[in-house]
């Protein structure tokens, strides 16, 4: 019993926060941006469009193009790491808006590399035997924890969120997951962090005024760590599988950092017009990224039957993983 991603769907608010739009909030300029990051824009949720609102948003688009009723979905898994509410989970939230009444549903955080997670969790779930149709949700809301007066941040992130329905359904033939690798390095925790609001430092009128509810980010160490982490997840992936790196059809990296992305092409020999970029006009939206170009991927891109896509991402906790989906022969091919 083999899990497929049958159908995917994204979702990004219309608001555009453009880099001419930060250079009137913070000490920047659009060529400063563009040369370190590849950023040209970013989408901005409005006050009254939370996370739950855009994963439901892209978990509707998934579940038209898998051909399946709400009713159809066995559990939902919600990666994010700007939930709605502490609790209730966001996968509930969305849940209910789905009415999607014969679905468990649970939330996971692997900060950016929480697409990958939550892939790993639905296929070992799907090739058990436990479930049938899982949706997976990833959708994020960082403007909710972005300092707009902090150039070396506010210029990285966006909003947005994707879904996808991983499936045993042979009947519907989409990609096949071939295989994930995933690691992790707690002892880098503190590159990357919300600082306040958890158990160990709750809200208080000094974590407010120090700014401690806004994430803080190592720039530098995270760039070193991210490329040398991607490198490896990718490579385990491949040799798990038996491909090498000629058998790559398309790279979708997370969208974090060009400079970052143009690195992990070099080290596999893959050209950049087989690299799939959305960062020009996203920014980094974390755990809904990789989902996000995926199904634009789908969408503008003509994929054959079995071609081979590696997807590649890295994130807080420290965080990383990588998953080989090879194309389905469908009833068109």
């Amino acid at each position: 019993m083999k899990a497929r991603i049958i159908g995917t769907g994204s979702y990004v608010p219309s608001k555009v926060l453009a880099n001419s739009d930060l250079e009137k909030m913070v000490e920047t300029t659009d060529e400063w941006i563009v040369t370190r990051t590849g950023m040209r824009e970013r989408r901005i949720a409005d006050a009254s469009e939370c996370t739950s609102d855009m994963g439901f948003q892209a978990a509707l688009k998934a579940l038209e193009k898998a051909e399946l009723s709400a009713e159809s979905i066995d559990l939902i898994l919600v990666a994010t790491l700007t939930p709605d509410f502490m609790f209730p989970s966001t996968a509930c939230l969305i849940q209910s808006k789905l009415k999607a009444s014969k679905a468990a549903a649970v939330d996971i955080q692997a900060a950016c590399t929480g697409y990958i997670y939550g892939l790993a969790i639905a296929k070992a779930f799907v090739e058990s035997g436990m479930y049938r149709n899982i949706l997976l949700i990833a959708s994020e809301k960082l403007s909710s924890i972005v300092n707009y007066k902090d150039r070396n941040t506010c210029v990285l992130f966006g909003d947005g969120a994707s879904a996808c329905i991983i499936s045993s359904d042979r009947q519907k033939p989409g990609y096949l997951i071939r295989d994930i690798s995933l690691g992790s390095d707690g002892d880098q925790s503190k590159l990357l962090i919300l600082p306040a609001g958890g158990s160990r430092m709750p809200a208080s009128q000094d974590t407010v005024s120090s700014n401690l509810h806004y994430l803080h980010m190592e720039g530098k160490d995270v760039f070193k760590h991210a490329v040398r982490r991607m490198e490896s997840s990718s490579k385990e992936c491949l040799d798990k599988v038996g491909l090498v790196e000629g058998d790559i059809s398309w790279l979708i990296p997370h969208q974090a950092n060009v400079r970052i992305i143009e690195a992990i092409a070099k080290r596999f020999e893959v050209p950049m017009e087989r690299v799939f970029l959305t960062i020009e006009k996203y920014g980094n939206t974390s755990a809904s990224s990789l989902g996000i170009a995926l199904d634009e991927l789908i969408a503008q891109k003509e994929i054959k039957s079995g071609e081979n896509l590696l997807l590649t991402a890295f994130g807080a906790g420290l965080t990383w993983g990588s998953s080989i989906l090879t194309k389905e022969q469908g009833h068109g091919d």
